[in-house]
């Protein structure tokens, strides 16, 4: 319980740092991408004024301490007879451009275009052009630069990011382990408290019952009679209680995992069967069972008998008046699964999320029935140990217990 709430935690303090973290690298994104197309446009508006033959303007972007300077070219386009043109590369930082295939795409496409300042995606170019009334002066810078750029700018925040991350996810583990350290502490203490009491009631109970019987077995008159059954009666309901916490202590308190055997499930689930069809039929709700063979897993044999019969006993308690409970027991691969059904009104889904806690009941959707709601809960324990799965399942045909675990390898 401690440790998953030390991985919530964990867990919700990181997914808000991970929030934070990815708004700040979107925003770092965002700037550092305004800058850097800022950057090209500052170019392509210095160079589209420069004369041919002038000097190349001195516009780059430190990277790594060294000054990068952005590829750029300009071209002058005459307008010419029957909608043809002519081009001349008057300056920039490409060379043999003129009169190639590449240089001719370009221009279509720029000229193609209606805004007077755009980007060619198939050649990765930026441009500018501007009319002269004669001629027209065009301005294109290369974009490659501008995502190399970006992505080594990006790459060092992301970095920085990464090694925050790690370091707020320490601190986050740190802070888990101190939030939750008076939690461990009640909850240690609450384990010996339940531990502690169940050993000590069981001597007085066990004086009780004793001096119980005794008195039982006495010529009483009636009242006295009777009022000696009724302290015999809840005395066993008692240690029947007392038994129960004790388990669960044991489980809490149990530091190794138990000792696991061969067992035959299908000879455990037969034999809680045959236990329980009198009590069944007694009942008024007849038990079927199917029970394949075969069905080896590793285990203790006491304890899976127990979850069957506490399966089986909740089903007989809370199943439907004429109701047939079933059992089944079916191999799969890699599987044993066991389900108990029983007939009976659904229960609702914000009651059956809790039909394992300890001393919990569905009363409302159940009815008043004897019992601790303990018995579950003990299930749950003892499916936890198993390396399985106990869930249970409602609807309108009525509930039922789904126990799964590993086949013996």
């Amino acid at each position: 319980m401690i440790r998953k709430l030390r991985l919530k935690f964990v867990a919700v303090c990181m997914a808000m740092v991970t929030a934070v973290l990815a708004v700040v690298c979107f925003a770092i994104f965002a700037a550092l991408r305004g800058n850097v197309e800022d950057l090209s446009r500052e170019v392509l508006h210095r160079v589209i004024q420069e004369e041919p033959g002038g000097r190349r303007p001195e516009i780059g972007v430190e990277i790594g301490g060294d000054k990068v300077l952005l590829p750029y070219f300009t071209v002058s386009v005459w307008p010419g007879g029957g909608g043809a043109y002519t081009a001349y590369v008057t300056g920039g930082t490409y060379a043999a451009l003129e009169d190639t295939a590449e240089l001719t795409a370009i221009l279509e496409d720029c000229l193609g275009q209606e805004p007077p300042e755009g980007v060619i995606q198939s050649y990765s170019l930026r441009y500018l052009r501007r009319d002269n009334g004669l001629y027209q002066r065009m301005a294109f810078v290369d974009m490659s630069m501008e995502r190399a750029m970006l992505r080594e700018m990006m790459g060092s925040y992301l970095r920085i990011a990464l090694a925050a991350f790690l370091l707020l996810l320490g601190v986050s583990a740190i802070l888990a382990r101190w939030a939750t350290g008076p939690v461990e502490r009640a909850w240690r203490q609450q384990r010996q408290f339940l531990s502690d009491a169940s050993h000590e009631l069981k001597t007085p109970l066990t004086v009780i019952l004793s001096n119980a019987e005794l008195l039982s077995a006495l010529p009483l008159e009636e009242r006295p009679a009777r009022w000696t059954d009724n302290i015999l009666s809840e005395s066993h309901q008692m240690k029947r209680l007392v038994e129960e916490m004790l388990t669960l202590a044991r489980a809490d308190n149990l530091a190794l995992p138990p000792v696991l055997a061969e067992v035959s499930l299908s000879d455990v689930a037969e034999d809680c069967a045959l236990a329980f069809e009198p009590v069944a039929f007694e009942a008024g709700k007849p038990l079927e069972y199917h029970v394949a063979e075969g069905v080896t897993v590793p285990g203790d044999g006491d304890k899976l008998r127990r979850l069957v019969s506490i399966l089986l006993d909740n089903a007989v308690k809370y199943g439907a008046e004429g109701g047939t409970i079933t059992l089944a027991l079916e191999k799969t691969e890699r599987q044993a699964r066991l389900t108990v059904s029983n007939p009976g009104e659904p229960i609702p889904a914000e009651q059956l999320s809790r039909l394992f806690e300890r001393f919990y009941r569905a009363d409302a959707s159940r009815g008043e029935k004897s019992g601790f709601g303990l018995g579950l809960s003990i299930a749950a324990v003892i499916a936890q140990e198993h390396k399985g799965t106990l869930k249970a399942e409602s609807g309108g045909e009525g509930t039922r217990f789904l126990f799964t675990l590993p086949l013996r390898k």
